[in-house]
This record gives C-alpha cells, sequence and structure tokens, in this order.
C-alpha cells in the first residue's frame, strides 16, 4: 500500500502516539481523518477532526458516514485504567474490553465496507507487547489488547479476500502522557509511527517495533517458564 495519495482515518488522533501516526500520515502525502472524541482538542495542521468514540455506535456510524473515501484505517484509541482484575470494581475492567475489543470490531465493521468500495486498502491495530505478556498490576489492560490481537488475527484471512490487508502492531512503552508516570525505558513515540508506516507500506502483517516486543515474541515459544520466570 501507498500512503501518499491514500485518505486514512486515525483514531485518538488528538494526543500521543494517534497524533504522532497522524503527522506522519500528512508528511507522507495522505489524506488524514483525525478522529477524537473532543475534536477541538485537535491542534495539528493539515488533518480534517471528526467527532468519534469508538464505544458509541451512534459515533461510530456517523463517522463511517462521514470519511466514505477512506482506504487505510488505523485503530490506536485507546484506554488505560490500570485495573487489576482481581481487585478492581468491573466498570474500568469492562471499560479496556469495551474500548481495546469492542471498539476496535466495530470500527473494523463500520468500514469495512467503505474500503472495499473504495478498492481495497488496509486497516491497522496498534496491539501491544502486553497482548503477549500479562503483568498482574495491568491485568484489564493485557485482557483488552490481547482480545484486540485475537480479533485481528481472526478477520485478516476474511478480510484479505476483500483485498483488505489487516496489520497489527506489537510496541512496549512510547514517550506519552499516558505513560508519564512509567520510569522504565520508553520509545520516541514519532520514530514508531515512521517504522508502523513503513510497515504499513511494504504490506507487513504484523509490524514488532522495538526490541522489548521482538524479546517478548521469541519467549512466546518457551511457554510459561520463560515469559514468568517469577513463577515457583
Amino acid at each position: 500500500m501507498k500512503i501518499a495519495g491514500s485518505t486514512a482515518l486515525v483514531t485518538g488522533a488528538n494526543r500521543g502516539f494517534g497524533r504522532h501516526l497522524a503527522a506522519e500520515l500528512v508528511a507522507r502525502g495522505a489524506t488524514v481523518y483525525a478522529g477524537a472524541r473532543n475534536p477541538e482538542s485537535i491542534d495539528l495542521p493539515g488533518v480534517t477532526p471528526v467527532r468519534l468514540d469508538i464505544t458509541d455506535p451512534a459515533s461510530v456510524a456517523a463517522a463511517a458516514d462521514l470519511a466514505r473515501d477512506v482506504n487505510l484505517l488505523i485503530n490506536n484509541a485507546g484506554s488505560g485504567t490500570g485495573a487489576d482484575l482481581l481487585d478492581a470494581d468491573l466498570d474500568p475492567i469492562r471499560l479496556e474490553l469495551e474500548t481495546h475489543f469492542f471498539g476496535t470490531l466495530s470500527m473494523v465493521r463500520a468500514f469495512t465496507p467503505i474500503i472495499a468500495r473504495n478498492g481495497g486498502g488496509s486497516i491497522l491495530n496498534v496491539h501491544s507487547v502486553l497482548s503477549w505478556l500479562h503483568p498482574a498490576d495491568s491485568g484489564a489492560y493485557n485482557a483488552g489488547k490481547a482480545a484486540e490481537w485475537a480479533l485481528t488475527n481472526a478477520v485478516r484471512g476474511p478480510l484479505a479476500e476483500r483485498n483488505i490487508r489487516v496489520v497489527g502492531l506489537h510496541v512496549g512503552y512510547m514517550d506519552t502522557d499516558m505513560t508519564a508516570h512509567i520510569t522504565a525505558p520508553k520509545s520516541d513515540p514519532a520514530d514508531i509511527a515512521r517504522i508502523t508506516l513503513d510497515g504499513v507500506e511494504a504490506d507487513a502483517y504484523e509490524i514488532v517495533a522495538d526490541d522489548i516486543s521482538r524479546q517478548v515474541q521469541a519467549g512466546l515459544s518457551g511457554g510459561i517458564a520463560a515469559l514468568y520466570p517469577q513463577l515457583p
């Protein structure tokens, strides 16, 4: 897929990684719809702000009705409640699944016929290294991202038959406001945006964007002992 001349919609584009993705798309010559719950918060030149809450079916439908020329959908919007699975209230756990799984699924279902009518294209789902590795203190987020990864894998084959390539991005911590409280090493989101769009243009099915994601991916074949060495 060529980014130049494409028409993209990026969810969660008002800040963080989504804003960097939208900026990189503009720099590469794409027409960009920038989705956010509060479109007035979008200050990136060269994009069309779109009011979009991916957990609200009416909002998703309205965005699909507006952005009928899209051939690249980037599902970036996310939540980070910090809820654990054993002690947290169920509401924030449900929010993680509503956002990362059901919200992403709603966007895929709404935009699949649009992209197909426009001759095909790509859908990029922003996963995480935590789709694969699940520390207890971020259990709800992990569950949402693991479900999103499963979604990506499940729709990839059927959508390939409609000339839509489904791409999954795995990445660790990036230096955004969402991770401001975290002291672990972080990637520059501008660098990850460039790596990501390079992968989309190269027709990759999976983009593993940093060292920690590559290490965890390699450890999957080692099973529980490789991924959770702290267990007795």
